[in-house]
């Protein structure tokens, strides 16, 4: 059998490649595509080196996400006519379900934010829905996650691939931090501000970063989500942010972190699985995933900038974290893999 992955956003590399290696262990074949979007296409590029770079990053304004929706899913269509793959795996990227539906391609899609208004394209679109169970009961239903089709599963889809890492000890080394005895190190990762359920700035960040910036004691990096950012944070304070000018392995520095503040998304959620004090500073519709964390206090909702401080060094508790993500994440990978060979077979 053959599976095609489209990797849409950065998260997908670190998501996919656990799955794309027990496929290949079961003798499937995998081929891959990516948007050329934030970093997705470097970090791709780190397991599959001849990934197929298809589309670019998202304009800002809605007619500008038509126009290069419509021009990915041509392109998508030519690389599978061409690839003619059995079954169609992403999470949630709308461009390779609407291309694989109108090629009578069989598509698996997963998502884990029930706001976001494209669900009703590749909900309705894909042949099988891989949902956490935290969304049970909420819109998706309405958005076309029909009970025929959708699947829950417990936990998070971080959890899937998070267990599998092993922290980098140089990864503070090499952004150039040396942490003295009293030093804390705060992770922040910018808002997803070009998404289409998030169109606004999110003013409670930069203030954020300017007490951080100012606080003797803490170092803070600062991971933007684009080129254009780069140039906005150096504005942000004294300009002693450390913004990294590569894709860094966010996991390890994450893992070395003190704090992270989030603006939402996916690194969000990984500080907190991995047992980080976490802060998330979203400014859209909260996501039942981001509940799922507060309610086993795990992420917590800043609402005043100066609650971000004090930032306190955290004792290391050893991989504890990691070997319970390891167990819970084999049982991930399996289940998604079972849905994706089930789908080829009922096609």
């Amino acid at each position: 059998m053959r599976v095609w992955i489209d990797l849409a956003n950065s998260p997908h590399p670190l998501l996919f490649e656990p799955v794309a290696r027990l496929l290949k262990d079961l003798g499937h074949e995998v081929v891959v595509t990516a948007r050329d979007n934030a970093q997705t296409v470097e970090l791709a590029r780190v397991v599959w080196p001849a990934v197929e770079v298809v589309g670019g990053a998202s304009p800002r304004s809605r007619v500008g996400k038509v126009a290069m929706l419509a021009d990915r899913v041509r392109l998508l269509r030519r690389f599978a006519m061409r690839e003619r793959p059995d079954v169609a795996l992403s999470h949630n990227s709308y461009a390779q379900v609407v291309a694989a539906r109108t090629l009578g391609i069989p598509a698996v899609t997963a998502m884990d934010y029930e706001h976001q208004p494209a669900n009703h394209v590749a909900f309705r679109l894909a042949s099988f829905i891989l949902l956490p169970e935290a969304l049970r009961g909420s819109e998706v239903a309405g958005q076309g996650a029909s009970p025929a089709k959708t699947r829950y599963y417990d936990g998070l889809k971080e959890e899937l691939y998070l267990g599998e890492f092993t922290p980098d000890p140089g990864v503070l080394e090499r952004l150039g931090i040396e942490r003295s005895d009293g030093t804390a190190i705060v992770v922040a990762r910018t808002a997803p501000s070009r998404a289409a359920y998030h169109r606004f700035e999110n003013a409670l960040f930069a203030d954020v970063l300017e007490l951080l910036e100012a606080e003797d004691g803490i170092q803070c990096v600062v991971l933007p989500r684009h080129l254009d950012e780069r140039e906005r944070l150096a504005g942000i304070g004294g300009g002693q942010l450390i913004v990294p000018q590569a894709a860094v392995d966010s996991r390890s520095l994450m893992a070395a972190a003190d704090l992270v503040v989030g603006a939402g998304g996916t690194m969000t959620r990984e500080a907190a699985l991995l047992g980080v004090p976490t802060l998330t500073l979203f400014g859209g519709r909260p996501p039942a995933v981001d509940r799922w964390l507060e309610q086993r206090g795990l992420l917590r909702r800043l609402e005043r900038a100066e609650d971000v401080l004090p930032v306190a060094r955290r004792p290391d508790d050893g991989d504890g974290d990691l070997a319970r993500l390891r167990a819970r994440g084999e049982r991930l990978r399996a289940q998604l893999v079972d849905a994706v060979v089930e789908t080829a077979r009922a096609a």
